[in-house]
């Protein structure tokens, strides 16, 4: 089974894994980093801080452009992937893997996750 397999995504290009142990791993989909091109900078929240489903908690630009980075679900960030602040490029070659942004805490995920779509379903919808 791929990692695809797995993740949920949203229509604003991030997607998000159920972990083992119940923490979420968000990151951006590979047409999101596809369409930014050469990404060189990333920002990224503290971990403790708190997001609720929709609001921006990360910023990225590339060469191209500057976005927002939207949480998918609520949650309260348990672990930030600090070697993608100080190697943002690293992103274009694996946003998944390796290339997550943060892990959260959440306990409305799963109620929160039913508009989201599978990836081949997400994958459809760009076409």
């Amino acid at each position: 089974m791929s990692f695809t397999d797995e993740i949920l995504c949203t229509k604003s290009h991030e997607y998000i894994l159920k972990e083992a142990g119940g923490k979420y791993i968000i990151g951006l989909t590979d047409y999101a980093i596809e369409q930014l091109g050469d990404i060189v900078f990333l920002e990224l929240p503290e971990v403790g801080d708190e997001f609720s489903k929709g609001d921006t908690f990360a910023n990225i630009e590339s060469v191209k452009a500057a976005s927002d980075i939207y949480m998918p679900v609520s949650g309260k960030i348990a672990e930030v992937n600090s070697a993608l602040v100080d190697t943002p490029e690293s992103l274009n070659e694996d946003c998944f893997e390796n290339g997550w942004l943060v892990k959260i805490d959440s306990n409305t995920a799963e109620e929160e996750m039913s508009d989201l779509l599978s990836y081949s379903d997400y994958k459809k919808e760009l076409e």
